[in-house]
């Protein structure tokens, strides 16, 4: 899970988050002693308030498998109840369970009987790593045994509900599938679609997968998910890998969530790097019981830290008001505030909120691909049809064009008011296309879903092409990213021409008078395991009653809005 920058890994904490993350675990397990200075002193009256009302203490416990030990922390109210539940299973860290102690902390003061637990194979558990598979969910329901077993005396096991991010985040939508104890479900930096998230668009997100990989340590790997992923390293055997990554997907268990009406809160961001956010947008429009969808400014898990630390995030605030409302049915109003809650890129303090995605969303507009004008390079985003026209490109040059510069650090960047900047003049003409539109007119928003339709001739068999959405400054000719997507055509025959649809991922956008939107297409990103053939050559065209465009959910904004 990423927090602030100079990570230790990708996924990891920065050093001072890990410091402040160790001193909270150490405060928690030792509540009746210790005198909490290591803690600011906010933080320190906020644990010293635990003292008394409950005990702490780090625990085994037995997961599905009899080699298979879950390293977890519980806290149990003094109290007799009956008190709620909250299960959370960890992020990808190494730090595992332990990276929870502020939501520990803060679940424990409302009263709630809190149990953070590290996966198979994870930090200090045993067993191997299933990603979130078969015995992964079944060792979320020994833990619900273990809980009623333990605690009977303390507990309603009508008010059980799972709390995760990231990877347990996908963890808590399945074990919910599958086990009826679990009565909601909160879900930070959520994956709904594995499978998309490893592989986009026939193209392999390689440098996500292998920092994952990393992570996880080889030598954690089951044998099935070590061959899974050394044939997905090397480009082979792919639909066995999207048979195991639907096992390992909540949207595979959509039907067993409604029929039940679950409450699901989910959390993504507009930059995510791991994870499909179109696939956690579909998965919450086809949820049919209460659901909340909250997309922040950044990448994954941007906003969780201050959440794990104790603080309030808008992440971590509404998985409290989620689990305190359907679990024990406090009226908080977490119902009636809208299903869609969106903060607007680059402004933290616009958060807009709407009944649902359909309405959330800007009505589209296409914008057709055209050829350039007179004297000009590049080509023209116009709304009338153009046809007729082809250009084309070199295959397999990485072009100044990425959809980031990091994994999750370049997202953090813009979370705190920094989005990368792009020099549109350095992007080679040569192994890109450009089309631009006209100076806008007017201020403009761009919200919601994004599709590029455009006819592509790669003279190799194979090519990946990378598709950019830019908002251009054409007095500088300086861009910031709005959107992005991949897609690689296989198998194809030399030559043949073929109409593809992209789908970006979806934004939330506000583009000043005057500024222009840029697509940009190019061959090669550092972040995909491209299949284009260096040395060949790529044509974009669009035919005669099948022109190129690109539809795009724009409108002018109202002065005053």
């Amino acid at each position: 899970m990423a927090t602030t920058l100079n990570q230790t890994t990708v996924f990891d904490f920065a050093p001072k988050d890990r410091e402040a993350l160790d001193a909270q675990v150490r405060a928690l397990e030792n509540l009746d002693r210790a005198d909490f200075r290591e803690l600011s002193p906010a933080t320190a009256d906020r644990f010293a308030q635990l003292r008394g009302a409950g005990t702490f203490a780090s625990v085994k416990i037995p997961g599905a498998d009899p080699d298979v030990h879950l390293d977890a922390g519980v806290f149990v109210p003094l109290t007799a109840g009956p008190h709620p539940v909250v299960v959370m299973p960890a992020p990808l860290a190494p730090t595992g369970w332990r990276s929870y102690p502020g939501m520990l902390l803060n679940f424990a003061l409302k009263g709630y009987l809190a149990v953070a637990y590290s996966e198979r194979g994870l930090a200090e558990s045993t067993g191997k790593i299933d990603v979130a598979g078969p015995r992964d969910r079944a060792d979320g329901s020994a833990v619900i045994d273990w809980i009623l077993e333990n605690h009977a005396d303390r507990v309603n096991p009508d008010q059980i509900g799972f709390a995760g991010s990231s990877y347990g985040a996908g963890q808590s939508l399945i074990i919910a599938a599958h086990d009826d104890r679990v009565k909601a479900v909160c879900a930070q930096s959520a994956w709904a679609d594995l499978g998309r998230s490893l592989y986009e668009n026939q193209t392999r997100h390689i440098k996500a997968f292998e920092a994952l990989v990393a992570l996880f340590g080889e030598e954690n790997l089951s044998e099935e998910v070590r061959s899974v992923f050394d044939d997905f390293r090397n480009n082979k055997n792919i639909d066995r890998l999207l048979e195991f990554a639907a096992v390992r997907s909540p949207n595979t268990y959509v039907d067993r969530l409604n029929a039940r009406r679950v409450p699901i809160f989910l959390g993504t961001y507009w930059h995510e790097t791991i994870f499909s956010v179109p696939a956690v947008v579909d998965f919450f429009n086809e949820l049919q019981g209460p659901r909340r969808l909250l997309v922040m400014i950044g990448d994954h898990g941007g906003d969780e830290i201050l959440g794990f630390l104790g603080g309030i995030s808008r992440p971590t605030a509404t998985t409290f008001r989620w689990l305190d409302h359907y679990l024990l049915g406090t009226s908080n109003g977490i119902g009636e505030d809208g299903n869609v809650h969106a903060e607007y890129m680059h402004n933290l303090f616009d958060l807009r909120k709407s009944a649902d995605w359909q309405s959330y969303t800007q009505p589209t507009r296409r914008f057709y691909l055209d050829q350039p004008r007179q004297g000009a390079t590049d080509g023209v985003l116009t709304s009338r049809p153009a046809s007729g026209w082809t250009t084309s490109i070199n295959a397999g040059t990485d072009t100044s064009a990425d959809i980031a510069e990091k994994l999750i650090q370049t997202g953090m960047l813009e979370r705190l008011g920094a989005p990368a900047v792009y020099e549109t003049a350095s992007i080679s003409r040569r192994d890109a296309a450009v089309w631009v539109t006209e100076p806008l007119a007017a201020q403009s928003q761009l919200t919601g879903n994004i599709r590029l339709r455009v006819t592509v001739r790669p003279s190799a068999a194979a090519a990946t092409l990378v598709a950019h959405l830019f908002d251009v400054s054409p007095g500088t000719g300086k861009a910031k990213i709005i959107t992005n997507a991949p897609y690689t055509l296989l198998n194809e025959r030399e030559g043949e021409a073929r109409t593809i649809d992209i789908q970006l991922q979806p934004a939330d956008y506000r583009l000043p008078a005057s500024h222009q939107i840029a697509l940009v297409i190019d061959t090669k990103d550092d972040f995909f395991a491209d299949d284009t053939v260096p040395g060949s050559r790529i044509e974009l065209s669009s035919p005669e009653g099948s022109a190129s465009y690109l539809e795009l959910p724009l409108a002018d904004i109202a002065p005053g809005d």
